[in-house]
């Protein structure tokens, strides 16, 4: 079990697929979060958690202020788990200002091809450690016509591993380590927004 950290949901305990996910501990989970309450992006935002496993990323975006969350993972046990954490937030939201969810079970690639005309604030992507440098930059060159201006792309990956080359349009603002976990902090580039 993993619970949410803050917000109208906070302490609500959230499942975890039985196997094929790595969910992000609090302490990296309230690190990522902290960063993202001092740029002030959360209220009203819209937020694509990609490989979202449980959806704990996109679930505590959505109990602190995003209006939009859609949360992508293709593995059956993550679609199952993710769709009923989803459900015990919406019935934690206060009334009248439950946020929209929605649960897509599409592969990341797939599911970015098919996105026209949808766009993101913040976007989380917690891929499987093993996932390959070149897919991840497929992933992120997919994404990046669908950021919205200003938009922030929170990506967590091993530590040990060597840092990704980000496409066009992402920039890299930082990056914090957290023992085995590196988690890297990229803002859409001015150069790009709009397009």
């Amino acid at each position: 079990m993993t619970r949410i950290i803050a917000g109208f949901a906070g302490s609500l305990r959230l499942a975890v697929p039985p196997a094929g996910t790595r969910p992000t501990s609090d302490r990296v989970r309230e690190a990522m979060f902290s960063a993202l309450d001092a740029r002030g992006v959360l209220p009203g935002a819209r937020v694509l958690d990609l490989y979202a496993g449980s959806g704990a990323l996109g679930l505590e975006a959505a109990s602190r202020g995003a209006a939009h969350v859609t949360l992508v993972d293709k593995a059956t046990a993550a679609h199952r788990v993710t769709n009923d954490n989803a459900a015990r937030i919406r019935t934690a939201a206060p009334r009248g200002a439950e946020p929209e969810i929605v649960v897509s079970s599409q592969p990341v690639q797939s599911f970015l091809g098919g996105a026209a005309g949808a766009t993101w604030d913040v976007v989380f992507l917690d891929p499987p450690y093993d996932l390959g440098g070149l897919e991840l930059v497929h992933n992120l060159d997919a994404l990046v016509p669908r950021l919205a201006p200003d938009a922030v792309v929170v990506v967590e990956r091993s530590a040990r591993d060597r840092e990704p080359a980000w496409p066009a349009g992402l920039e890299l603002e930082r990056r914090r380590d957290y023992g085995d976990t590196a988690v890297y902090y990229l803002i859409h580039t001015s150069s790009t927004a709009g397009t």
